[in-house]
């Protein structure tokens, strides 16, 4: 069973995927200047944010859209981390999908989805990646970036231009959409399907 992980609230550190400890002598206080993107969502759709960090600590894994050279999509795994209310993903510096974003911020976060049947949420976060400094990486000490140097392995946090869950109620043919942005707010429709 993956940690049970709640919400990162009035400066606590939070992880998703492996619980995220503070640096020996760091305090949230240094790490974080005011409430993190992640708060943010927090604050405008709680139920968004519970669902979606409940969806990322059951597989403990999500999957990375970038945009290729060439404009096209470009999907990889990555280990998203919560931090002092900013969510984090690691690369390798030598990787594309660091490359992707360095040229590029433009991105989306999905949860891993195991089976078509499942019935699983799924939990969507579209924005852009941008780089963080010493303070916020070496802030996540469990994350796997903590064990490479920063020429090595890069860390991007996470700024959400919109939140999307989604349930399935298989056994009604109902699909719920939350949705939530910083302009518009939150949201919810519901569809049939198929």
């Amino acid at each position: 069973m993956p940690p049970r992980v709640g919400r990162a609230r009035s400066g606590t550190a939070t992880g998703i995927i492996r619980p995220a400890r503070l640096a020996q002598g760091c305090s949230v206080v240094d790490v974080i200047r005011g409430l993190g993107i992640w708060g943010t969502l927090e604050l405008g759709a709680p139920e968004i944010a519970d669902r979606g960090l409940a969806r990322l600590n059951a597989t403990r894994v999500a999957l990375l859209g970038t945009v290729r050279r060439d404009g096209a999509p470009r999907i990889s795994p990555i280990e998203p981390y919560l931090v002092a209310g900013q969510l984090l993903v690691g690369a390798m510096a030598s990787s594309r999908k660091a490359a992707d974003l360095r040229r590029d911020p433009r991105c989306v976060l999905h949860s891993a989805v195991t089976s078509p049947d499942s019935g699983e949420g799924e939990f969507k976060v579209y924005g852009s990646a941008l780089e963080v400094g010493d303070d916020l990486r070496g802030a996540a000490v469990d994350a796997w970036w903590s064990a490479w140097p920063a020429d090595r392995a890069v860390v991007f946090s996470l700024h959400i231009e919109q939140a999307v869950f989604i349930d399935w109620d298989i056994e009604h043919g109902v699909m719920a959409v939350h949705r939530w942005s910083p302009q518009d707010g939150y949201g919810r429709s519901e569809h049939s399907y198929p």
